[in-house]
């Protein structure tokens, strides 16, 4: 299947699939027993990691290929899957008790308007959880051409305070050594991601190779934002 900026499980690599499975298996537990919307499902495979514990699941994104997968591969009794447009969500107010949207509002042109309907269609004790690329400075010129806004932490917490009256934030990173971000930090050709020989030079300074990683090598943390790949937040309406 080739669908761009998609997660196929079935087509990855282990530590690629372990990287975006560690932010569904972070909301998991506030899903136990819930309604809850995956807003940017993509091929579903989280939607239905989230499905093992939640009462239903209802998965929603653009893309016809990735919805025809998520139907083909992911059909569960209590998840649905449906298109739709993460800027016009047409769901009814207050109609989950959790929204999840993870590596989404970076390819929104408009991601408050997203925000806007997500916060409506949660319940007045419901939560979202959301994740976005991290970068030093906000950019509307981001390297990856999928990608509409990138967000810094400041400017991402703003964001989602303009919708939620809480919002908590954490960071993603995976777990390194001290000599292998050192090595990380000297790099700066980038000759590791260049060169795919060096791919797995990171297990001969103490840690996995990222093709190779597991999710206990990803930690979420609120102390984990300053050097963070990816930026999660918690926030309640």
């Amino acid at each position: 299947m080739n669908v761009p900026e998609r997660i196929v499980p079935d087509e990855e690599e282990p530590g690629i699939v372990a990287e975006h499975l560690k932010r569904y298996v972070f909301a998991r537990p506030l899903c136990v027993g819930k309604t809850v919307l995956d807003a940017g499902c993509g091929t579903g495979y989280g939607t239905a990691y989230l499905a093992e514990a939640a009462a239903r699941v209802v998965g929603v994104d653009l893309s016809d290929d990735a919805l025809a997968y998520a139907c083909s591969r992911y059909a569960l009794p209590n998840v649905v899957f449906e298109q739709a447009d993460l800027e016009r969500l047409g769901l009814p107010a207050d109609s989950f008790d959790v929204v999840v949207s993870f590596e989404a509002v970076e390819h929104l042109e408009h991601p408050d308007a997203f925000l806007e309907h997500a916060a409506r269609v949660l319940r007045p004790d419901g939560v979202f959880v959301g994740s976005t690329p991290r970068v030093d400075a906000t950019t509307r010129e981001p390297e990856n051409p999928y990608h509409r806004v990138e967000f810094s932490p400041p400017d991402f917490e703003a964001l989602l305070g303009r919708h939620f009256r809480s919002v908590q934030l954490y960071g993603q990173r995976r777990l390194q050594t001290t000599r292998h971000r050192a090595l990380q930090r000297l790099d700066v050709l980038r000759l590791r991601r260049r060169l795919p020989f060096l791919r797995h030079a990171a297990s001969l300074v103490g840690t996995r190779a990222r093709v190779d990683a597991t999710l206990d090598d990803f930690e979420i943390s609120r102390d984990a934002i300053d050097d963070a790949t990816e930026l999660v937040a918690v926030c309640r309406p």
